[in-house]
């Protein structure tokens, strides 16, 4: 008993191969069915609302007195290279609020006129940003 199939007629032909254009490669024939991605960004967008920012903290006037005279202290000591940790609020380049972060190193000019305390690294922190200084 001999069993028929429908393609006989063609299942023996040889595999047609094209004169006029390259052989594709199997990673790139693999792409055509891979998954379509109709949202593209979506996840990037939903991670960055998800990040948290904290809001900037308004100082009372004794605490930006107290800072105030920690610079000044340490302006006349910039001489022996002295170590500080500051910490200050960083804004966020994407979104409102920003972090609180704690720079450490040495401290390189306390700039009155500019209202910045300059680090031997480069770092520049305005004054306004400073929540703690040690």
């Amino acid at each position: 008993m001999e069993i028929s199939h429908e393609y006989d007629d063609i299942i023996s032909l040889p595999h047609h191969v094209s004169a006029q254009r390259p052989h594709m490669p199997m990673i790139d024939r693999a792409a055509q069915f891979s998954p379509f991605a109709a949202l593209t960004g979506y996840d990037a967008a939903i991670a960055e609302t998800a990040r948290l920012t904290d809001k900037k903290r308004e100082l009372s006037e004794e605490q930006k007195e107290a800072i105030g005279k920690q610079l000044f202290a340490l302006q006349a000591r910039l001489k022996t290279d002295p170590q500080v940790s500051v910490t200050c609020f960083v804004p966020d380049s994407r979104k409102a609020g920003g972090a609180y972060k704690t720079i450490s190193g040495a401290a390189k000019k306390v700039d009155e006129t500019c209202g910045i305390l300059e680090m031997r690294s480069g770092i520049t922190i305005p004054f306004d940003d400073i929540v703690h200084l040690e």
